[in-house]
């Protein structure tokens, strides 16, 4: 084939929007995947003020004005958070001029890709944006996720509400288990998902246990299933370091290149946003890594991956006492947490505030890892009680 000056592997929305952006501002563009048109499984959401100002409004699906928390208390976040649809989304990024490739990508050169049938693309520059691979012993994001029709689920969201963490103990999970939260959802189309959720746990925690917090909360808040509803799993690294420095390189894009928040597990918006950074270094003859990677970035990713690691750590009550503490701060230095990729200097005094303000005063051990540093590694799910709280018909 001939040579394009990029080949982005992978079309999920970070590798589409990447080559999307990049023939829109004049580049001859690759993209490979072994089904390049089909519509993406996972449920993506973010705040709205991290949508690049190129998307159309249309790729929301619903808007949460003020999302609710739940820890010892009620907080509201004053910040629109928003769930996008995949299919506007993906309408939204067309590949009209793109050379797309259907097919999976054996081996990758920084100029050179060839196929598992022998096709060959050679590119100025090439990126990766294939998401990432199996977790492992790795520090993990795991969720668990049951669509349920809004009017089963009005008990416990209401219009225009949405659950971004709730700590209630109706999970049935016991103070010597691995914390989880709920993460609830209305999506736009008449459904709500209703997702119990692990941060930061060595290997993640498994479905079949996030399926039974998971039910055991919608049997607690009244939520009649009627034994249909769809599912969906998650199961993903929250560690994946920044890509090194230097030219002349496949470079990752999106998760696969560290642009992913460890301390939250939200990437998608923050990938799309940096799409436009990677191309005009490209078309400045800059480096791509350099440009999305200063230091500053850099220093916030090791500091949230500090505070993934003390995260990951906690048992339930603690990790109730650390976000009761963090939502209590101010709105700059939520975002520093949440969003902001060189704020570094708000991230730490978040941080120490979160640790110093968080009592009986020796759990601040755990959170630094003086004490039960690995509290929970290898912890035998195996032999939880397999019994559920089944669907109410």
């Amino acid at each position: 084939m001939r040579e394009v000056d990029m080949c982005v592997v992978g079309l999920g929305p970070t590798g589409r929007a990447l080559a999307h952006r990049a023939m829109r501002a004049g580049m001859t563009v690759a993209a490979v995947d072994p089904r390049p048109d089909r519509l993406w499984s996972p449920t993506y959401a973010c705040w709205a003020d991290e949508l690049p100002p190129w998307l159309p409004a249309t790729v929301i699906a619903t808007r949460i004005p003020r999302p609710t928390i739940w820890t010892t208390t009620h907080h509201r976040v004053n910040r629109q958070y928003c769930v996008l649809s995949k299919p506007e989304l993906h309408a939204a990024l067309p590949l009209d001029n793109v050379l797309v490739v259907a097919g999976r990508a054996t081996h990758i050169e920084p100029h050179r890709v060839e196929l598992a049938d022998r096709t060959t693309i050679t590119a100025t520059t090439v990126f990766d944006a294939r998401g990432l691979t199996s977790p492992g012993r790795r520090r993990t994001a795991s969720a668990h996720g049951i669509f349920v029709d809004a009017d089963l689920a009005a008990p416990m969201i209401d219009d225009g509400d949405g659950l971004l963490m709730d700590w209630r103990p109706d999970n049935g999970a016991g103070p010597k288990e691995p914390p989880s939260f709920l993460y609830a959802m209305p999506l736009g189309d008449g459904t709500v998902v209703f997702e119990e959720t692990s941060l930061g746990l060595a290997g993640g925690m498994p479905q079949r246990e996030l399926r039974r917090r998971t039910l055991n909360r919608l049997v607690a808040h009244g939520i009649r299933l009627t034994g249909t509803e769809r599912s969906e799993a998650a199961h993903y690294p929250l560690d994946q370091p920044p890509p090194k420095h230097g030219a002349g390189q496949v470079i990752p894009f999106g998760s696969r290149g560290g642009m992913m928040n460890p301390a939250t597990g939200y990437s998608v918006a923050d990938s799309l946003a940096m799409a436009d950074t990677a191309v005009a270094a490209l078309q400045e003859g800059s480096d791509p890594i350099a440009a999305l990677w200063p230091w500053r970035t850099r220093l916030v990713h090791w500091m949230r991956t500090r505070g993934l690691w003390g995260l990951g750590r906690l048992t339930t009550e603690q990790s109730i006492a650390a976000f009761d503490s963090f939502f209590n701060t101010s709105p700059r230095g939520q975002r520093a947490v949440l969003s902001t990729r060189d704020d570094y200097a708000t991230l730490g005094a978040v941080l120490v505030d979160t640790v110093a303000h968080t009592w009986p005063f020796h759990w601040r051990f755990d959170f630094i890892g003086w004490t039960n540093r690995n509290r929970w590694t290898d912890y035998p799910f195996s032999q939880l009680p397999t019994s559920t709280a089944r669907p109410q018909h």
